[in-house]
């Protein structure tokens, strides 16, 4: 049974910068070609940050664009998420996710229910 633990989370100045990472844990049964990262503030909807597939391409939601840089080790062994500039919009747990899907739902449409695997989140906090 694959698991996925996340670390890096913490508190930090607007400002500045941050790198979530996630390791895998086990195999998935049916492999994976896309790892990527969500984030939810209490009362908000859940959000879908940065997601490589396949090694190459990305998707990055437009609230991160230029500021977060998503990356992946060989054999989806663990992604990161390098996180600049941040702001207090920032604030939230962070988790990580995997699957096997389709280019369209990991670098184009993003949808929860795509992903067979969630890591336990990470809490990344920004204050002014």
């Amino acid at each position: 049974q694959l698991q996925l633990i996340e670390s890096g989370g913490g508190s930090v100045r607007a400002g500045g910068s941050l790198r979530l990472s996630c390791y895998r844990h086990g195999d998935s049964r049916f492999g994976l070609n896309c790892m990527g990262w969500f984030r939810q503030v209490p009362g908000k909807e859940r959000e879908g940050v940065a997601f490589m597939y396949s090694g190459t391409s990305t998707y990055y939601a437009d609230s991160v664009k230029g500021r977060f840089t998503v990356s992946q080790d060989n054999d989806y062994t663990a992604v990161h998420l390098q996180m600049s500039n941040l702001n207090l919009e920032d604030t939230a747990t962070y988790q990580c996710v995997a699957t096997k899907t389709t280019y369209k739902y990991c670098a184009q449409v993003i949808r929860s229910d795509v992903f067979d695997y969630w890591g336990p989140g990470t809490k990344v906090a920004v204050s002014a």
